[in-house]
């Protein structure tokens, strides 16, 4: 079974061609830059052939066109024809309290897809443009929905309600909903794996770390708890998000600078978190390099990241009443050897025992990185968001024939 994954943001589709009769990847790449100057399709196929095509791509229907198209050329391909797509999955970051697994997309499903466009207006608009794509371009191919949301759905209601007006909840669904739900499904389950042990018996703390990140606490095989909220900029200190932050600071930043709703939108979402901290990037590489340096800003940073999650490690091992597995994930948890280590002090009163020596210099691979002893194991999973996609786009087309 040969399956397209589509994660369409607001001006790039990054894309993979899987054969699931063996979850291999034959192809991968990104259209970039759509609708701007200098748009291109980069695409690498699994023998190491690669190639960057650059041209006008005006929106994301003409993106998905030059997708099928350099998959099926005879030159850079990895099918002859399009009739060996056997389906079509797509990420869906919102899907609200609707969609509480992945589903098959019919028009109906696309209407509510529609519906949760005001909670997440910069990542449903492009995921549901790809759909709209597909189902132009290959109509007969079924396409499946994978949300970010969903597996936060477990939560139970005293962790995911806000203390606001009820009514607000009833009218808006406003409420906790997380993210990143697909890769620390990915992860937990990978762990497991590794460890030889079952999801079900575990208390799980998963700590995907990127330009955007979130903790969540897994107990039992299922999500208790998340960092992010009704939006993902709740939580930790991100590459460019506030995370936590006093409602009543933005209402006086507002109010003292006289900005507007949308200048505030920006503020919190583009323009803090680590970049807003140091004032030099929102790559930790570079924080991390600007520390040794000497500056007192990336430091200073430096320590508020680190803090914020081992201050949200330590409330959900509450939560739960203990941890097992503490997972690492995401660009910086997977390759930041300084941050696991930081990440990790002090932690012995709940069993954990660090090893400096097998953290040291690991990057992108799975590996424990306590000591041998330690009552809590760390371990670091990359993740693979397109493979859940495509497993659960599988099972669902194939209960379908």
């Amino acid at each position: 079974m040969k399956i397209i994954v589509l994660n369409c943001g607001s001006s790039s589709i990054k894309y993979q061609l899987f054969d699931m009769d063996n979850e291999k990847v034959f192809a991968k790449g990104i259209v970039d830059k759509i609708g701007l100057h200098g748009s291109s399709i980069t695409n690498e196929r699994n023998d190491g052939d690669k190639v960057k095509l650059e041209g006008e791509i005006i929106d994301h229907q003409q993106g998905v066109e030059y997708i099928l198209g350099v998959l099926s050329s005879k030159k850079h391909g990895s099918i002859s024809n399009f009739s060996e797509i056997d389906a079509i999955g797509h990420r869906v970051v919102h899907g609200g309290e609707k969609f509480s697994s992945s589903v098959y997309i019919t028009d109906e499903v696309i209407k509510q897809m529609e519906n949760y466009i005001d909670l997440a207006p910069l990542h449903n608009p492009p995921n549901l443009k790809g759909i709209y794509a597909m189902k132009e371009l290959l109509p007969d191919i079924p396409q499946v929905g994978v949300f970010d949301t969903a597996f936060h759905q477990t939560i139970p209601s005293y962790a995911y309600m806000y203390a606001i007006p009820h009514s607000l909840y009833i009218k808006y669904g406003i409420r906790r909903y997380g993210f990143h739900g697909t890769s620390h499904r990915y992860v937990t389950t990978r762990a497991c794996d590794i460890l030889g042990g079952k999801c079900s018996n575990s208390k799980i703390i998963s700590c995907h770390l990127g330009n955007g990140a979130s903790v969540a606490a897994i107990n039992n095989g299922k999500s208790v708890d998340t960092s992010m909220g009704l939006t993902p900029v709740e939580g930790l200190i991100m590459g460019t998000r506030t995370g936590d932050l006093d409602l009543g600071v933005l209402i006086y930043i507002m109010r003292r600078e006289e900005i507007g709703i949308t200048e505030a939108n920006t503020l919190i979402n583009k323009h803090s978190g680590i970049l807003g901290i140091t004032g030099i990037s929102s790559d930790m590489r570079e924080v991390e390099e600007a520390s040794e340096k000497g500056d007192w800003r990336a430091s200073l940073g430096l320590d508020m990241y680190h803090y914020r999650i081992r201050k949200y490690i330590g409330a959900y091992a509450a939560a739960m009443g203990g941890v097992d597995i503490l997972i690492f994930t995401g660009g910086i948890g997977e390759n930041a050897d300084l941050t696991r280590s930081e990440v990790c002090k002090d932690f012995e009163f709940l069993g954990l025992k660090f090893d400096a020596d097998k953290n040291k210099g690991v990057r992108g691979k799975e590996k424990v990185i306590s000591a041998d002893d330690s009552k809590v194991t760390v371990i670091i999973v990359p993740t693979n968001e397109e493979l859940v996609i495509a497993r659960d786009t599988r099972d669902i087309v194939t209960k379908m024939e």
